[in-house]
């Protein structure tokens, strides 16, 4: 009895920190070095947003190499989300298109414009200019020298600059706060190009290298000193939204392809929110009535199994919102389904229970055996839900099918929580309830 008093321990801890996690104006964690937001996450179907598809911008006609749309999809994929936005959707369709979805997207046009460029991403030289002539060149498109074939490239009467390197050049970036608080962006060469670039820095220090995206001039940070180890920072009149934009278009600036938006719709949420509410009205009468049949059908081990499912959802609703998990229509209704697997289990166990009690075993018995028996069944059927859900998992990753792979993930999620609730909670608490309770009128407890 030791042991289930241990059980009973750790299901309360918990079922603190499930309780925890579901608040809704959770602070999130933010101790020892983890800075983790805990939100729940809506999908497009209930939030509203922006849906998009697009496609090569190559002559009709011409092959586009597989490698080349997977690469664009991991690109574009992560350009989106270091936008911030909601857990985007972004998938391959067909052999030369993409879609993508942003949920809770507020300024489409911005998105969109980001993750269609091209990004030739190119530091150009602007020793010849002042900091304030350098200034004045921001947001304006630019002549450079990189990958022109003759001087017949450029106009005759417009100035070209030369580029000292390429986005390949970086290994990585990220924005940080300077001693101040202030926001700047850091980044950090491959070794390649760290000499080539500490080179320059130190023979132009007090001059201008301009940060240019597909020709045009996104920030143009003057040098203030050398950068031997190819580990500098973009420092500047920054927010964070806008320090975050430069750092996702150094990141992530260079599409093996190019990308153009042939069509794109915004979503409203009314529908999405009207089904959600529907649905949501039609879980709670179901549990309800699930609740009355447990127990009244059979009695003491129903109310046991009523509390079980609620430890259930507890979990299952803190898991999704701690990973976090994009919750969808389908999503939901994969929740809902995977709590008929929880339900399962416990309704094997308490007719295993009173088969024992018919056949005259006692409690302590009836338990055990009936437990012995019944898992069996309840391993091999969850086992197998788990593994259809991989195979629709699998299915909605490979062909596009976004709707059944949020349906198969809270359904797989859903079957898993519900096997420990099965294995330590119901039957911990079963056993402390029949242990200290010790009812002996197996009509009125048990209902045979």
């Amino acid at each position: 009895m030791q042991r289930y008093l241990r059980l009973l321990i750790l299901i309360v801890v918990l079922v603190a920190v499930a309780i925890w996690v579901v608040l809704p104006n959770n602070p999130g964690i933010h101790v020892f070095g983890i800075d983790r937001e805990i939100e729940t996450r809506l999908g497009l179907d209930l939030v509203g947003g922006v849906q998009a598809l697009l496609e090569a911008d190559l002559p009709p006609g011409s092959t586009v190499d597989a490698d080349s749309m997977s690469t664009a999809r991991t690109i574009v994929e992560n350009r989106v989300n270091g936008l911030g936005v909601n857990e985007a959707v972004v998938q391959l369709a067909g052999d030369r298109r993409i879609l993508v979805e942003l949920p809770g997207e507020t300024d489409p046009e911005k998105a969109l414009a980001t993750i269609r460029q091209t990004g030739l991403l190119e530091f150009v030289d602007m020793s010849s200019l002042t900091t304030q002539e350098a200034a004045a060149f921001t947001g304006t498109v630019i002549q450079t020298d990189f990958g022109q074939t003759d001087e017949s490239d450029a106009s005759q009467e417009e100035q070209v600059f030369h580029t000292v390197m390429v986005g390949t050049a970086l290994r990585n970036v990220s924005v940080t706060t300077d001693q101040l608080g202030g926001y700047q962006v850091a980044f950090e060469l491959k070794s390649d190009d760290a000499q080539t670039f500490a080179e320059f820095t130190s023979q132009n220090i007090g001059s201008v290298l301009a940060i240019v995206l597909d020709k045009q001039v996104i920030s143009a940070p003057r040098i203030d000193g050398a950068i031997p180890d190819g580990q500098g920072v973009i420092s500047g009149n920054f927010t964070y939204e806008s320090a975050n934009e430069l750092a996702v278009q150094l990141r992530y600036g260079s599409l093996p392809i190019p990308l153009k938006v042939v069509e794109t719709r915004t979503v409203g949420p009314t529908l999405g929110q009207d089904s959600l509410r529907k649905s949501l009205i039609a879980g709670a009468v179901g549990f309800t009535i699930v609740v009355l049949f447990m127990t009244l059908y059979y009695r003491l081990p129903g109310l046991v199994a009523n509390l079980a499912i609620i430890i259930y959802a507890l979990f299952a609703f803190a898991l999704f919102r701690y990973i976090p998990v994009t919750l969808t229509l389908p999503g939901i209704a994969g929740f809902l389904l995977s709590t008929g697997s929880a339900l399962d289990a416990n309704i094997l166990i308490f007719e295993r229970l009173k088969e024992e009690l018919r056949a005259g075993r006692n409690l302590r018995q009836a338990m055990d055996l009936g437990w012995q028996r019944a898992w069996p069944s309840i391993r091999d059927s969850n086992i197998a839900t788990i593994i259809t859900s991989g195979i629709l998992f699998w299915f909605g990753s490979t062909f596009g099918a976004t709707i059944v792979k949020g349906f198969s993930l809270t359904l797989a999620l859903g079957v898993a929580i519900s096997l420990f609730t099965a294995i330590v909670v119901t039957r911990a608490l079963l056993n402390l309830v029949l242990h200290y309770f010790q009812p002996e009128n197996k009509t009125r407890w048990f209902g045979i």
